[in-house]
């Protein structure tokens, strides 16, 4: 009936089928952000660059990446700016120059970050 209301009949003519969708769980969001992490995970490792994800930020950005209406789609934006630009000037111009690791966690109810570069690979200063 909203479809109805909402489209004309030429277009709802064009309309396979309806879909409805249910809100998406925790658990699924949770999902979500194991693939955002896989992703940056497999893009670092060629900087030799590990990410160490504690279960605490796990939970951090599924609950802010995560919109009702939005569904997860705001995801990648909060791990652009809360993960992945922290984590390419520390690539840049930092301790993860030459490799290293990135540890993820929570302080102080926002994301953090701990890297720690590679032993055998000395720091430009």
């Amino acid at each position: 009936q909203v479809i109805e209301r909402g489209f004309s009949p030429e277009f709802r003519n064009r309309l396979d089928a309806v879909v409805q969708f249910r809100p998406l769980g925790i658990d699924i969001i949770a999902q979500v952000v194991d693939k955002f992490m896989f992703e940056l995970e497999t893009q670092l490792a060629e900087k030799r660059v590990s990410v160490i994800l504690e279960p605490e930020a796990r939970q951090w950005l599924a609950e802010h990446g995560f919109d009702p209406q939005m569904g997860a789609r705001p995801m990648g934006r909060v791990i652009q700016e809360k993960i992945k630009k922290p984590l390419a000037e520390e690539i840049l111009f930092g301790k993860l120059a030459g490799g290293g690791i990135a540890r993820i966690g929570v302080e102080n109810g926002e994301i953090s970050l701990t890297v720690e570069a590679n032993a055998d690979v000395a720091i430009p200063a």
